[in-house]
């Protein structure tokens, strides 16, 4: 048994409240907890241990919370950085759970951002975009979802132009190796990328008549 001998807001949270036990700091509560306790309050070891583990998630959440603050991440990245908090399995399961009813957690929608996020500053081939959603712990059958919706031929495309529009007047031949390196190393085929380096060097020339330099048909003999 133990009596609550005072209910002190913290200073550096408005938020929580720490809570003291026989005049011994024992935990602190979110608000809406602590409202449920009161000055003279008798508690079991039970009710105590109780909240106790609540205090241990809500810190849990709290410090996920400001995790993700810098981007999405996947409910394994999330599991991954409390687990190296030391936390208690018990406490990051609730946690997670926690963070997944309130939405924050999302794997469809965490895999989704990813893929966007690539095709709209390094656009990956799907190939390599399964391989950085598992490295995340995002499940196949959710990588397979994500995959699907997407156009292979236009990342290979988005990916060469960006390049293409960084080169200075290129040879066709340094051309070719240019960009059909830079989408091997992004994983796609042999095939996409042949196809999409004809398509932007068509499309390039067309736009440009100069663009490529004139020494082209001396340096390709």
């Amino acid at each position: 048994m133990g009596i609550v001998t005072a209910l002190e807001v913290q200073k550096s949270s408005k938020e929580r409240v720490n809570v003291y036990i026989d005049g011994v700091y024992a935990f602190s509560l979110s608000l809406i907890e602590a409202a449920r306790l009161h000055k003279g309050q008798n508690l079991s070891e039970a009710e105590i241990a109780a909240l106790r583990d609540e205090d241990a998630i809500l810190k849990a959440v709290d410090g996920a919370a400001r995790f993700l603050r810098y981007r999405p991440r996947s409910l394994a990245e999330v599991r991954r950085y409390l687990v190296e908090k030391n936390l208690p399995s018990p406490v990051v399961e609730a946690a997670v759970r926690r963070l997944t009813a309130m939405g924050y957690l999302d794997d469809a929608a965490f895999a989704r951002f990813w893929a966007q996020n690539r095709g709209e500053f390094k656009p990956l081939s799907p190939r390599a975009l399964r391989v950085e959603l598992r490295q995340k712990g995002v499940p196949d059958a959710i990588i397979a979802e994500v995959l699907a919706e997407l156009d292979d031929a236009e990342l290979a495309y988005r990916a060469g132009m960006a390049r293409a529009r960084k080169l200075r007047r290129p040879s066709r031949q340094d051309f070719r190796k240019k960009i059909g390196d830079l989408l091997q190393r992004r994983g796609f085929s042999y095939s996409t990328t042949r196809e999409t380096v004809e398509r932007l060097m068509e499309e390039l020339e067309t736009s440009d008549p100069e663009y490529f330099t004139l020494t082209t048909e001396t340096n390709e003999e």
